[in-house]
């Protein structure tokens, strides 16, 4: 019969790796940092305003659990243990009742949260659960609402209010910003930038998981002071909605309008995704990084990030490999 799996000790080995964002994005990242090394935190958007998660929030007044729940599965451990458990986590119920579309995970962790009343706490007891390889911590103590200015093809103008709202719309993403507009940022997620080696942000919804971030004022200033290095992981395709028709190099753009004491060291891109690699490369350097051109995509052609690809990318920045295969980048380490 499967036990469950000893916890690994707290320092762990490896490098030790903050990532932040949401999502499909965020389970990407995390799937391929468990591949490098053991001291991993998440970082979550706590915005989603949709399904399951939108619908405990909405009723129960807790932080959305949905991306903190993927991230937990995405760090379980490799046994058939962890992953039976990350499998009960993922599943959702099907009915003609109230019961429809809610994930157990999603219930699970707002059941802990309300016997234990500690979000933190109860994140950890489902990691304890999962063996998760790391920490999954929400970026913000309190729900948030996403808002943006959307400017339409025809010249318009209006703003958009919602996680859901914002990711559909169907115009350019000019300014985002958060409701409550200064949010207090989860203590042991500043602590963990504060402490990390590197940084990670991206991919993923660039404008609801990503970059949210950047907007909570505790974690901007964490990431602003931190002595860890940061790497940007761009998308490998344009989402249908918030950054559609968006080159890779706005993304950046994007990210420095909203945070331009943000310092970023590296930006990870799959060249397929890159319309020009020269005014990429610009755009990079002017934000003081260096680029890494790696294939990170599925051989498939989905755009989906390989975890073993994209963990060779992350191991390159690391080790200071970033300029063609096996050439090393001065004063990278």
């Amino acid at each position: 019969m499967s036990v469950p799996p000893s916890q690994r000790a707290a320092r762990g080995s490896g490098p030790a790796v903050v990532a932040l964002g949401g999502g499909h994005g965020l389970s990407a990242t995390l799937s391929a940092l468990r591949l490098m090394t053991d001291r991993i935190t998440a970082v979550v958007t706590v915005a989603d305003d949709g399904g399951s998660s939108g619908r405990l929030r909405d009723e129960l007044g807790v932080l959305p659990p949905g991306d903190l729940r993927m991230a937990l599965a995405a760090l379980c451990d490799d046994s058939e243990w962890g992953r039976t458990w990350r499998d009960v986590l993922q599943h959702r119920f099907a009915s003609e009742g109230p019961l429809d579309r809610h994930a157990v995970g999603n219930l699970l962790i707002v059941a802990l949260w309300e016997l234990l009343d500690d979000t933190v706490e109860g994140l950890d007891w489902v990691g304890r659960l999962l063996g998760a390889r790391g920490r999954v911590l929400p970026m913000a103590a309190v729900p948030l609402q996403i808002e943006a200015d959307v400017v339409h093809a025809d010249g318009t103008a209006d703003r958009v209010r919602g996680q859901v709202s914002v990711a559909t719309t169907g115009g350019r993403i000019e300014h985002l910003r958060l409701e409550p507009t200064d949010p207090p940022a989860c203590p042991e997620a500043v602590a963990a930038i504060e402490e990390a080696d590197w940084v990670i942000l991206g991919p993923g919804s660039w404008y609801t998981s990503v970059m949210p971030h950047l907007l909570v004022p505790g974690l901007r200033d964490a990431l602003q002071r931190t002595r860890a290095r940061t790497i940007v992981t761009l998308n490998l395709s344009p989402e249908s909605g918030e950054t559609e028709g968006m080159r890779a190099e706005e993304h950046l753009e994007a990210l420095h309008a909203h945070a331009p004491g943000l310092r970023v060291d590296a930006v990870v891109a799959d060249p397929g995704a890159v319309d020009d690699v020269d005014v990429l490369s610009d755009t990079t350097d002017r934000l003081g990084a260096q680029l890494l051109l790696r294939q990170v995509g599925r051989g498939d052609g989905t755009p989906m990030h390989d975890p073993l690809r994209l963990a060779a990318a992350f191991r390159d920045v690391v080790e200071g490999f970033l300029g063609d295969v096996g050439t090393r980048a001065g004063g990278a380490g």
